[in-house]
């Protein structure tokens, strides 16, 4: 089973990741908006709704900005704003939250036992679900978040990857939430 997100434009995708250098000198003040939600320390404002983007996979960011800017993903705050963003300041703005330390963990239960099918999961977001290409950091995000997410791919909410729903559709509602409460005390 292949875990490879969806292919974006080459064009865009090569614009976004190709971006300038000089595009990072007035980031910090396009950030600001970011922080907003997302928090001035990596803890965001409502975690049970909004994800950790401190220390996030690039690759991921890029394409979630990408993909809220062109329609692929659909969330009515994060697609007005990414429609404001320019395309070469998606790598930058990216590589700027990448670069933050993830926050420290907050008061969540010990993961326990990983449920069963879990190592499949494993091959994109990795041994600790940490995230690398080409999976997002998934340890740490809160419970509800990771449900919420999980079920949105289930019910072909969200198809901005071509693995996941297939994937969440194989899993029962039990399956996903003993995974998603797993994941979110890692």
């Amino acid at each position: 089973m292949r875990c490879i997100p969806t292919i974006l434009t080459a064009g865009a995708l090569a614009a976004a990741l190709a971006a300038p250098a000089q595009a990072q000198g007035n980031i910090e003040s396009k950030v600001q908006t970011c922080n907003a939600c997302h928090g001035q320390n990596g803890v965001p404002l409502d975690p049970k709704t909004m994800p950790v983007i401190w220390g996030q996979q690039v690759y991921y960011m890029v394409k979630s900005l990408h993909d809220y800017k062109t329609g692929a993903r659909d969330n009515p705050i994060m697609s007005a704003i990414a429609k404001g963003l320019q395309i070469e300041d998606l790598r930058p703005m990216a590589v700027y939250f990448a670069a933050k330390q993830w926050p420290a963990k907050q008061g969540s239960a010990a993961a326990g036992e990983p449920p069963k099918g879990i190592a499949q999961c494993q091959a994109c977001h990795q041994k600790n679900f940490e995230g690398g290409p080409p999976g997002p950091r998934l340890a740490g995000l809160s419970y509800e978040y990771l449900v919420a997410a999980m079920r949105s791919f289930a019910n072909d909410q969200r198809t901005n990857n071509e693995d996941m729903p297939k994937m969440m559709k194989a899993l029962s509602e039990q399956e996903r939430d003993a995974m998603a409460r797993y994941i979110a005390g890692l």
